[in-house]
């Protein structure tokens, strides 16, 4: 009777070492490692930070936002958004997708946005801004290039704070630029852009003039600047927030990936295309 207990007790033991080393395990995975059994620490929540774009603005064939078919949240059957592809990694992300961007947003309202990301304790969060800071009037109405830093860097320390352990990623602005160059000898785009689209970029679209030449380099050069100082952001926080390399301003988009509400915002095609070349596919970074 003795032996019986005795070995009883041994038994319940080593089930208790075994319990504990188990639990020890599930609390030291590491950072990003947040889906069981995938090794890529695919997230179960995000959020989406920035502008119209990733609202899918004109994507419904309608002059309006739509969210459905952001780049990034969207779960409509058009788009193959990073929720959805992640959700078919990690079910546990079904339902879990926050769109805080605003349509018209610069950077000016990139920590307001970060904040309800923090509230939300998101694992992962999307940030693409910068158009509008560049989309004024006149080029001497642009964010300024240290103002742009700034904002940026005060949103990307809010989630550093808030969120430690949450993954982010910096998407560069897309190349403005390269829709004058392909929509500037179309007629129906060169009608929507006189209603006052981008001015600073798109006003007076076939004009040759030096002026006119001076100041769509000038605009150019300043998303280059933003893109720039988004990496160097990014990089301050490097254990937890990662840049695309570049990739969306690399993409060459053609009108026909453009929304012809606009002729400015992608629309299916385009957005989806913005999917592919940011996602990044593993998150442990």
């Amino acid at each position: 009777m003795v032996r019986r207990w005795s070995a009883l007790v041994l038994a319940g033991i080593v089930l208790l070492v075994f319990a504990g080393c188990k639990n020890a395990e599930r609390n030291t995975l590491p950072r990003g490692s947040r889906s069981a059994g995938t090794g890529d620490g695919f997230p179960s929540s995000m959020a989406a930070l920035g502008d119209s774009i990733t609202l899918g603005f004109g994507s419904c064939l309608f002059p309006s936002a739509c969210p459905r078919n952001s780049w990034s949240t969207g779960n409509g059957t058009r788009i193959n958004s990073h929720y959805r592809r992640i959700v078919k990694a990690n079910p546990a992300m079904t339902g879990h997708a926050h769109n805080y961007a605003k349509g018209k947003a610069t950077t000016a309202n990139l920590v307001d946005q970060a904040s309800s990301a923090a509230t939300a304790k998101v694992e992962y969060v999307t940030i693409l801004i910068g158009a509008n800071d560049a989309c004024h009037g006149t080029i001497d109405q642009m964010t300024s290039v240290a103002t742009f830093r700034q904002r940026v860097e005060a949103a990307l320390e809010l989630l550093a704070d808030r969120l430690p352990d949450t993954r982010v990623l910096v998407v560069s602005i897309p190349n403005v630029y390269r829709l004058w160059e392909v929509g500037h000898t179309s007629k129906a785009a060169r009608t929507v852009w006189s209603a006052g689209i981008c001015p600073a970029l798109l006003a007076n679209p076939t004009s040759t003039a030096p002026a006119e030449v001076d100041r769509r380099a000038r605009f150019r050069a300043r998303i280059v600047a933003y893109n720039a100082q988004l990496v160097k952001a990014c990089a301050a926080h490097r254990g937890q927030c990662r840049d695309d390399d570049g990739a969306a301003y690399r993409t060459r988009f053609t009108l026909d990936m453009l929304n012809v509400e606009d002729f400015f915002h992608p629309n299916t095609k385009g957005l989806n295309e913005l999917a592919r070349v940011t996602y990044p596919g593993r998150f442990t970074w």
